[in-house]
């Protein structure tokens, strides 16, 4: 149950892995060089959700910020980050990506470098600790905890600062050859980084839900013990009567369509001429016929 001894066990089989692609020809033997890719793949990933925990444990009020997060596409969030992270910076020292311009590179590769660097120590650190004195976390193991993480945080952030997607697309081919279905879903999902303009736009977006509840609470269409009770049914109803209260009620919000499509977020941006159409036959509902509406949007009809 320990942590450090669960890190061990999960560093053993990461370096049984390497090993194993170290000692293989993978022209004799492609199919089995990919098997191992992916065993490598999981069991790195395996050793990063240890060594968060062990971070988590030893060192919570000391962990770096990772507030930027907020930039990056959701699905890259839920789909262990840090080994997408960690497979970057091996690509970037071992000079895969193809058509990264000089100068960026420059100031990358020597943050992959000590990324990478830093991450051994720990792991031998670690595993010294485990054998030694697993149930504690001397000043010496918190010292390279806390370098790690400020090191994986900082080329983290540099990453998504604009260069994930010109970065990535010269990898595509050494990924394409591999044919790996962690790396492709790697590629496409670092491409679209978010703006700081489109982190605001979501955010409106949160506020028009959240007016369009209040709207829906005062006229009766929804109730406290539906939301408090987390109503399946709600997943579908919020968003189709924010769709009413973005084009009708609140026009100068989120759904504006006085902007371009390129200017609203891109939750909506590609049914913008859909959103116009309907527009303009809510606009011709008495006010009794959108009521009808609404309430009937609020039904699993």
């Amino acid at each position: 149950p320990r942590l450090l001894s669960q890190f061990f066990f999960a560093d053993e089989r990461v370096t049984r892995v390497v090993a194993e692609i170290n000692g293989l020809d993978a022209e004799l033997d492609p199919q089995q060089y990919l098997v191992l890719l992916n065993q490598l793949h999981l069991s790195q990933a395996h050793l990063l959700a240890v060594l968060e925990r062990i971070m988590e444990e030893c060192i919570p009020t000391q962990r770096h910020s990772r507030d930027y997060l907020v930039k990056f596409p959701e699905e890259l969030l839920v789909d262990n980050l840090g080994n997408h992270m960690l497979f970057a910076a091996e690509c970037l020292l071992a000079g895969t990506f193809l058509e990264v311009e000089e100068t960026d590179g420059a100031q990358l590769r020597p943050q992959a470098r000590n990324l990478l660097c830093s991450l051994e120590l720990v792991r031998t650190v670690l595993r010294e600790q485990s054998l030694s004195q697993p149930s504690s976390y001397p000043e010496p193991v918190r010292a390279v905890l806390i370098q790690f993480d400020r090191l994986f945080a900082e080329f983290e952030l540099r990453w998504g600062q604009g260069w994930g997607a010109g970065v990535v697309g010269g990898c595509a081919r050494t990924v394409e050859a591999s044919q790996s279905p962690h790396l492709s879903s790697y590629v496409s999902s670092l491409v679209a980084v978010k703006s700081p303009e489109e982190i605001y736009r979501q955010q409106e977006i949160i506020v028009l839900f959240c007016e369009t509840v209040e709207r829906a609470l005062h006229l009766g269409y929804l109730t406290q013990e539906m939301i408090d009770g987390y109503e399946p049914l709600l997943m579908f109803t919020i968003p189709r009567l924010a769709i009413i209260s973005g084009l009708l009620i609140y026009p100068e919000g989120p759904l504006s369509l006085e902007r371009s499509p390129e200017e609203m977020s891109r939750v909506f941006s590609p049914f913008y001429n859909l959103l116009k159409k309907i527009r303009d036959l809510l606009q011709v509902l008495s006010a009794e016929e959108l009521c009808l509406l609404e309430r009937s949007l609020c039904t699993a009809e």
